[in-house]
């Protein structure tokens, strides 16, 4: 039997339901006449603001309630972005679709100008590690303050002088039409984005061979060996959200160019390991190396 109609969950942010959007699409590209509804579904991730993921859950707050609608048979498939998933999923779930991947870097938002040009002391939000170490590595002189909702409101927030500087990925902003705010685009050779970043993933059951086939023209076989590159280091290292983390793999000459960065999270020590390979090994292959500088003892304090 052929399935006519599926059912996409997503989260209900206006950010998340374009991806959902537009993977229907996409789907009735490849499948005219397939019927496909979207259904909103609010995560714990979305309503609990109050402190970072690192202290609250991980990323898992963002898709627990989704693979919860998959598992359940009311949805079919579920739809992320990559950057929210974490590393190591689920078996009775399959991301057969990871691709659609648009501009991997992470955009400096300021009235006040850019990175470099900020006064000492300038307030930045993010409640993201990652951004923190980096920011903190690069410019030890300015305060980081949590920051967390969704792309809007993090706007709202900085329009409204909460704090002097925001740093959102460049991908969410481009799908939201909202690149004109961005003051500097910070360049993966400055500042390493997370594991997956810009990149779109499909999730559904593993078992459910009628949705696997309807989803196999939308795969992107080299996207997706890129992404479980960066997605390798934080399964290694279990580092999600527990620790500032960043992974960036590029495609080249038939092999994969795999960037890493470990750190702690006021960015006093940056630990920076990179490899090229095949894409399966590339990811054990800078883990050595993270390991071999010591990334188990940069790890510990998160792990008591």
């Amino acid at each position: 039997m052929v399935l006519d109609k599926v059912r996409i969950a997503t989260r209900r942010s206006k950010l998340a339901l374009w991806q959902a959007s537009f993977i229907k699409g996409e789907l009735e590209r490849s499948h005219p006449g397939l019927v496909i509804e979207i259904a909103g579904i609010s995560t714990a991730g979305d309503r609990w603001l109050n402190a970072p993921l690192s202290e609250v859950g991980g990323k898992g707050l963002f898709i627990n309630e989704l693979e919860a609608a998959l598992a359940r048979g009311d949805a079919d498939l579920a739809v992320h972005s990559m950057k929210d998933v974490p590393a190591v999923l689920d078996s009775k779930f399959a991301m057969p679709v990871i691709g659609y991947r648009q501009d991997v870097r992470d955009a400096w938002i300021s009235p006040h100008g850019g990175l470099k040009a900020m006064p000492p002391g300038t307030a930045v939000g993010t409640s993201s590690l990652r951004r923190q170490a980096q920011i903190l590595a690069l410019r030890p002189d300015l305060r980081v303050r949590p920051l967390r909702g969704n792309v809007d409101t993090r706007l709202a927030k900085l329009d409204a002088a909460e704090v002097d500087a925001i740093v959102l990925a460049m991908a969410g902003l481009a799908r939201l039409g909202c690149v004109e705010r961005v003051t500097e685009a910070l360049p993966p050779s400055l500042f390493l984005p997370a594991p997956g970043q810009g990149a779109l993933g499909v999730e559904c059951r593993a078992d459910d061979d009628q949705v696997l086939v309807l989803l196999a023209p939308l795969r992107d076989p080299t996207t997706a060996a890129c992404v479980e590159a960066e997605r390798g280091v934080s399964a290694a290292l279990g580092a999600d959200c527990s620790q500032p983390l960043a992974a960036y793999a590029q495609h080249q000459d038939e092999a994969v160019l795999l960037q890493a960065l470990l750190a702690s999270p006021d960015g006093g020590t940056v630990l920076k390991a990179k490899a090229k390979g095949p894409a399966e090994q590339v990811a054990n292959l800078v883990v050595a190396d993270l390991k071999a500088q010591g990334a188990l003892r940069l790890l510990q304090p998160t792990s008591t």
